[in-house]
């Protein structure tokens, strides 16, 4: 299948699921998205053995592996993304609100990678399955991190105070470039490709990719700015603004830094007061909307693949016992690592409760996540490990996610500041 067809095929069956969604389940057409590509896929599993003489699954197992969503997203719709969410983000209250960003995106999401590891280590075996501490330790690298495609997805249509709002985006921007480079470190102990490896050279490859990736940012973000500053052409604007995308993030790649962190700082300098000075009402709008359009067709399309990839799961007694022992882990950790990591932090002690309540419950994952889990090396591991990952993927995405405005409204009848 030539790409054109392929693309063709992906927007008709987004587009298709979009309508029946409107017209169903009105959802949120991202998590509608995804539980229809979920219910194809399970109704293909089902039909698939009932007609021995036709393999029904080589058709999507083939389109998915010409996808290959590991590199699609974490090599490249990822910048776009990230880009988009940094650009929505309220810099002034992100400043204000920088010490809980900055707790959470670290230190929160490094403790929610080590209890979630604990945990699961300690679990595993109860349920009948040993296994390794190193794997615990890369399952709690791809399900520590929140999603900032979920996320900043999800923030758009419930009525949270701007602080809370910025707080919410803010970590899951950060935390994930976080999570990506704890996940490259900890795969390669997993696997024994870092064998040798001193702590201290762990944490300067950390400090590179994560440091690095954030002054990277700042440079390419300052230096757009200062190239669009004066002119008012919308359509120089949008490429301007592909290309500081698309580029940070290939560059950072291409130096050892962390892409993702890069292109979220660049996407936030879009956002600062010298930028809204730059642009005039009209370009801004016009940019806005350009990268709204962009940002939500991404969305869809990558919802859909995520319903799509349960293909690639074999379903075994121990993985489904394993996925209903870590959801609820998980959740629990998340609750422990924002609390921890928030301490510090001075928050009046009912607002300190709403906020955690606010954060642990909306702390969706996404496409990074299954993203990270498809991309592991082939084997028995793998094939434990994914399938809990995605597991709690989902259920953060439909059941968290479709949850979510009935918890805020709970806590935030009226919209109070943070």
């Amino acid at each position: 299948m030539d790409t054109i067809s392929l693309l063709a095929l992906l927007l008709t069956l987004s587009a298709g699921f979009s309508i029946l969604n409107y017209h169903t389940l009105r959802a949120p057409v991202t998590i509608g998205v995804l539980i229809f590509s979920m219910l194809i896929s399970l109704l293909v599993m089902i039909l698939n053995p009932l007609f021995p003489a036709y393999d029904l699954q080589s058709l999507p197992r083939s389109v998915l592996g010409a996808i290959n969503l590991p590199a699609a997203l974490l090599n490249g719709a990822l910048s776009l993304l990230l880009f988009a969410g940094a650009m929505q983000v309220d810099v002034g209250h992100l400043r204000t609100k920088l010490a809980s960003v900055t707790a959470l995106s670290i230190i929160g999401t490094v403790l929610a990678v080590a209890l979630l590891a604990g945990a699961a280590w300690c679990v595993f075996p109860l349920l009948g399955h040993a296994v390794p501490f190193t794997w615990c330790i890369v399952l709690g690298a791809i399900l520590a991190p929140t999603d900032p495609v979920s996320v900043v997805g999800m923030l758009k249509r419930l009525g949270l105070p701007g602080p809370l709002q910025a707080v919410f985006a803010g970590e899951s921007l950060f935390n994930d470039g976080v999570g990506v480079v704890i996940f490259g470190v900890t795969i390669g102990l997993a696997t024994g490709d870092s064998q040798g490896v001193t702590a201290s050279e762990i944490a300067l490859s950390f400090c590179r990719e994560a440091l690095g990736g954030g002054l990277l940012g700042a440079l390419t973000g300052g230096i757009a700015l200062r190239v669009l500053k004066g002119q008012r052409d919308p359509h120089i604007d949008l490429l301007t603004s592909l290309a500081l995308a698309t580029g940070t993030f290939s560059i950072a790649n291409q130096l050892g830094m962390s892409g993702a962190i890069a292109v979220v700082v660049a996407g936030l300098c879009f956002g600062t007061s010298y930028s809204h000075a730059i642009f005039d009402e009209a370009s801004r709008k016009k940019l806005d909307i350009a990268w709204t359009l962009i940002d939500e067709v991404l969305n869809v399309l990558l919802f859909m693949l995520i319903g799509f990839e349960i293909l690639e799961i074999t379903p075994r007694l121990f993985t489904v016992l394993a996925t209903l022992a870590v959801i609820p882990l998980s959740i629990a950790v998340r609750a422990l690592s924002v609390l921890l990591s928030t301490l510090p932090v001075h928050l009046r002690q009912w607002e300190r409760g709403r906020v955690l309540g606010i954060l642990t419950w909306g702390g969706l994952r996404g496409g990074i996540s299954v993203s990270l889990a498809l991309g592991l090396p082939p084997g028995d591991l793998r094939d434990l490990v994914l399938p809990v990952c995605y597991g709690v993927v989902v259920f953060t995405i439909i059941v968290q996610g479709l949850t979510m405005e009935r918890v805020v409204r709970r806590l935030y009848s009226s919209h109070e500041g943070a």
